[in-house]
């Protein structure tokens, strides 16, 4: 073989190889890029509302926390994790509206003891009302700013021998707003919650409902009976389904939200339940007992059904002619009836109105 001929071969075997390996090296990079890390994210973390928290709300533990926020976004106004206690904020009344993942600002929180805290911890439209409470009808302490309760009334209805013993449920689903004069959630030592007695309750209620506390008080005990967090989701299911709840067509999330939360702490005075001695003890009595008024009315009755007068139903008259009696009645078309009657008793007969007892 011509050496010219050695030379060009081996060149072109040099540059072969060459290129495969630079092609292998390409393909090689390309199939397995190199992993960036994540930027991390920078700034102070700064308190935020967990959940939309609407104005008049009790701040507890779960209702808020600390998120990491922009360095460049942070504002005075804002709690920051390190300079702020948040144990110091709660039982504290929002002021303004927050939504969720808002910060929450100093100016939108109104402390315990500030002016006006009682009532920007009321709804629109709703009002205060207290009412004194013991160990045994306040639920023996367990009762904290914050809480739902139904409240029952316990009274004796007095009869001419006996008596009836009854409790029923007047209210349901009132907030609790403080217990004396304290509006914190709960009050720890050593980690864990203190239970102390208590004296009043104040509640959040309607107009209307503040006239029936009022009223029910003079009438016979108040107890508060605790809720469950559970019960309101389960009555909230229950009134859209039976369309008490109107969750109108085209609304937003957040106005649906909106709507479930007023429908959710809407107090309720209606549908009461009761409890008589008579479904506790057999001892006792399960129906009202009679007033004297009552049973006078019985012994009338059963008088002049024993000498064959039909008594009927509404204003009456008895009518005497010699030894026998009838009852008339009074109304319209009557009148002419009873005026031949009374001629035709003559001077052997009368005509004696009825009293209380025997006037219907």
């Amino acid at each position: 073989m011509d050496r010219k001929k050695l030379v060009l071969l081996l060149g072109a075997l040099i540059i072969a190889i060459g290129t495969a390996m630079a092609a292998r090296s390409m393909f090689a990079g390309a199939s397995a890029p190199q992993a960036e890390a994540a930027p991390v994210e920078q700034g102070p973390k700064v308190l935020v509302a967990k959940r939309g928290l609407p104005i008049g709300t009790i701040i507890t533990a779960d209702a808020i926390g600390y998120q990491l926020w922009p360095k460049e976004m942070v504002q005075d106004a804002y709690f920051i994790d390190g300079e702020a206690d948040m144990n110091l904020l709660l039982g504290t009344v929002v002021r303004h509206g927050i939504t969720a993942g808002e910060p929450v600002t100093q100016g939108s929180l109104v402390s315990p003891g500030d002016r006006g805290f009682l009532a920007a911890a009321l709804s629109p439209g709703m009002r205060a009302i207290t009412v004194p409470v013991s160990a045994k009808t306040g639920v023996g302490g367990f009762v904290f700013p914050g809480d739902r309760v139904d409240m029952l009334l316990t009274q004796t209805v007095s009869g001419e021998d006996t008596s009836l013993k009854t409790t029923e449920t007047i209210l349901r689903n009132l907030r609790v707003l403080a217990t004396d004069q304290s509006t914190e959630s709960t009050t720890t030592q050593d980690g864990k919650t203190v239970v102390r007695a208590v004296r009043t309750v104040t509640m959040e209620v309607t107009p209307r409902i503040a006239e029936k506390i009022s009223v029910a008080q003079t009438i016979g005990t108040l107890s508060l009976v605790l809720r469950s967090i559970a019960d309101n989701q389960s009555e909230l299911e229950r009134a859209i389904a039976a369309g008490e709840v109107d969750l109108p067509d085209g609304a937003s999330k957040e106005d649906e939200e909106k709507l479930l939360r007023q429908a959710m702490a809407r107090p309720q005075d209606g549908a009461s339940t009761y409890v008589t001695g008579g479904d506790v003890s057999r001892f006792q009595r399960s129906s009202m007992p009679r007033t004297r008024e009552q049973t006078a009315q019985q012994v009338v009755e059963a008088v002049v059904g024993a000498a064959g007068v039909q008594v009927p139903s509404g204003p009456s008259v008895r009518v005497t002619r010699g030894k026998q009696t009838t009852v008339e009645p009074v109304g319209r078309g009557a009148g002419a009836l009873l005026d031949r009657q009374v001629q035709g008793v003559g001077q052997a007969g009368r005509v004696a109105p009825l009293g209380l007892s025997t006037l219907r």
